[in-house]
Order: structure tokens, then C-alpha cells, then sequence
């Protein structure tokens, strides 16, 4: 199976953010889509690995910031590449609050505070069903798409983002080989196979015949 074919669906990349008590926390996400427009719902998908994902579900709510293409890929490294349990993604990141919850202040094409109405666990992710409970537009620029931000930025995905792969491990090169002279150590390079030699073959320096010949790594 060539899971390369998933890069094709169409994803966004977004920041989701939420309390942690009195500290405002968050991650990237590209698994969000809308469900229903009236009342104005969606789904995002946050693995359990988050530290993001036990605030969401102990608070309620969360923010989505939809990221501009020009966005900076400091600012997605991190909040996708460092966990909230251990570092404030917040440290230098301008915000404000919004139904409860922190909405980075970083040029973003737009936002969404939603409230948590359903939840849905997976083997490794908790699908969020949310609905929008305030929303604004941002800048007029683009919004980065997946495809843009593994194609262009030449971004990777964080280990515990839905559209993880991990990277292919090289093949190790094939292994050569070439026949030896057990005796005088001369190298068989003709065009023909040497398994498909006469057997009456000998060696053209020392005469020993082709059974004295050794499969050696070149």
C-alpha cells in the first residue's frame, strides 16, 4: 500500500489552543473540518499524546487559529514539535481571550472558540465534535494547506498528527560479489556469468580450474 496517496487528501494547518488552568496551551492540528453549518459545528481530531487534548477535555472548549501560508515555521515548530507539558508555547506569543479561551495573535487568516458537545476515542486520537460559538475573520492572506506546507515550507508532521508517516528507511545497497582465485587471487571479469563457465574452465593466470574459484564480497 503506498500511503503517499493520503498526502492528497485535503488538509489544513491550524492551532488548536485551550487553558490549562490559568495558562493558556496549544498544538497543531490539520484534521478539522466543518460538520454542519447551522448550528455552525466541527470535528477536530487530537491525539491522545497531546497534552492539548486532556485540557480540551477537561475545559470544554478550544480556540482553532487557521494559519496563513505566510506563517512563520518557528511558530508551527513550536506548537507541533514541543509538548505543552514541558515548555509555555505561549512564552513571546501575543493573545487574547475569547469565550474562555486563548486565540494567538499571530496574522492569522482567522479564527473559531467552539464548545465541546460530543467527543468520539479512537485508538490513538479523540475526535472532538464543537460547536462555534464565536468566530472572525483575519488577514486577507491565503490559508496554508497541508499539501502547501509539505510541498513549499517543506514542513514535517509532528509523531502525533493523523497524517503522520514515518519516514521510509533506505534499503541497504545490495550486496556485490565476484569470483576469486583461491590460489594466485586473480578476479574474474568476463562478460559471461561465471556460473555459466564450462566446467573445463581455468584460471587464465594460474591454471587452477574453476572449482577453485570463491564467491567473495567485491
Amino acid at each position: 500500500m503506498d500511503k503517499k496517496a493520503l498526502y492528497d487528501l485535503s488538509y489544513g494547518v491550524y492551532l488548536v489552543t485551550a487553558m490549562d488552568g490559568n495558562r493558556p496551551t496549544g498544538c497543531v492540528a490539520n484534521s478539522i473540518m466543518q460538520v454542519t453549518s447551522d448550528p455552525a459545528t466541527v470535528a477536530l481530531s487530537i491525539n491522545h499524546d497531546n497534552f492539548t487534548n486532556g485540557c480540551i477535555a477537561k475545559t470544554g472548549r478550544c480556540a482553532v487559529t487557521v494559519l496563513p501560508e505566510n506563517a512563520k515555521p518557528t511558530l508551527i515548530g513550536r506548537f507541533g514539535f514541543r509538548s505543552g507539558k514541558d515548555v509555555n508555547k505561549f512564552e513571546d506569543v501575543p493573545y487574547r481571550m475569547f469565550d474562555g479561551v486563548p486565540v494567538p495573535d499571530v496574522g492569522a487568516c482567522g479564527w473559531l472558540a467552539c464548545e465541546i458537545v460530543d467527543r468520539m476515542e479512537t485508538d490513538t486520537h479523540t475526535v472532538f465534535l464543537a460547536k462555534v460559538v464565536d468566530a472572525a475573520k483575519g488577514t486577507g492572506n491565503p490559508p496554508m494547506t497541508y499539501a502547501y506546507y509539505h510541498n513549499v515550507v517543506k514542513g514535517k508532521s509532528p509523531k502525533n498528527a493523523p497524517t503522520y508517516q514515518a519516514p521510509e528507511t533506505e534499503k541497504p545497497a545490495a550486496k556485490k560479489f565476484v569470483w576469486k582465485c583461491s590460489v594466485c587471487g586473480y578476479v574474474y571479469d568476463g562478460e559471461t556469468p561465471f556460473e555459466e563457465l564450462p566446467d573445463d574452465w581455468r584460471c587464465p593466470v594460474c591454471g587452477q580450474p574453476k572449482s577453485g574459484f570463491v564467491k567473495v564480497e567485491k
